[in-house]
């Protein structure tokens, strides 16, 4: 099983912002590390193996209600839209 790094660009206007995307990062399963910084915009995922993907991770983090402007996966670009 390999690891992931996805990277995600988040509109975050204040601690309380990054504070929500920080405690619903830390619920989730599979997660290795993550850091949420307000000052680049950023959520940057490390996962631990193949069971969490990428469209689980964008779910999660906009349940949150902040904006996902751009989304990657080990380095690739990926769409921010939720499939069904």
């Amino acid at each position: 099983m390999s690891s992931h790094n996805y990277k995600f660009n988040v509109t975050m206007s204040c601690g309380g912002c990054s504070g929500a995307i920080d405690r619903v990062l830390k619920k989730l399963e599979g997660v290795k590390d993550y850091e949420v910084s307000l000052d680049n915009q950023t959520a940057v995922v490390n996962t631990v193996d193949d069971t969490l993907n990428y469209q689980t991770v964008l779910k999660t983090i906009k349940k949150t209600g902040k904006k996902v402007n751009t989304g990657e996966a080990d380095g690739e670009e990926m769409p921010v839209e939720l499939q069904e």
